[in-house]
């Protein structure tokens, strides 16, 4: 997969297409991000068609390098909430621990993702989810 193969897919993903966006997986793909997998083309469908309903997901490339079997590259995750993410939401999908946004709130989420390939499809996706930066520090205050 080319850099270029890789911008289109994101491209479909960022406007919803699921289908197209399926196109890359392969039929037993597994997804993994938080603590929970997702295994299959359709719980893959079904996780993000409810996760987008709530959230305003949007992925930004920055860095790519692809071998033919594995893709990994660093991106940012920008998450809008469209509504409450809340707890019970979660829990009534077998999601309790997935984090909790509320209306209106925006983080921009770091990650790595390491894709696995066969036959040029994606068969797993591992994504590093990082805790959005707090505060930058150039310097620690001494300790008496």
């Amino acid at each position: 997969m080319t850099r270029e193969d890789y911008e289109d897919y994101l491209r479909l993903f960022n406007a919803r297409d699921y289908d197209a966006v399926l196109d890359h997986f392969t039929e037993d793909a597994e997804v993994e991000f938080a603590g929970f997998a997702f295994k299959g083309q359709q719980v893959v469908k079904d996780f993000y068609a409810f996760f987008h309903e709530i959230v305003d997901e949007r992925i930004t490339l920055h860095r790519f390098m692809s071998d033919g079997d594995t893709v990994a590259l660093e991106a940012d995750v920008r998450l809008e909430a469209k509504a409450d993410l809340s707890e019970t939401v979660l829990e009534a999908r077998g999601l309790k621990g997935l984090f909790v946004l509320e209306k209106g709130q925006v983080l921009e989420v770091p990650q790595f993702i390491h894709y696995h390939m066969r036959d040029g499809k994606f068969a797993k996706a591992l994504c590093a989810v990082f805790t959005p930066r707090h505060t930058t520090y150039t310097s620690l205050k001494p300790v008496d």
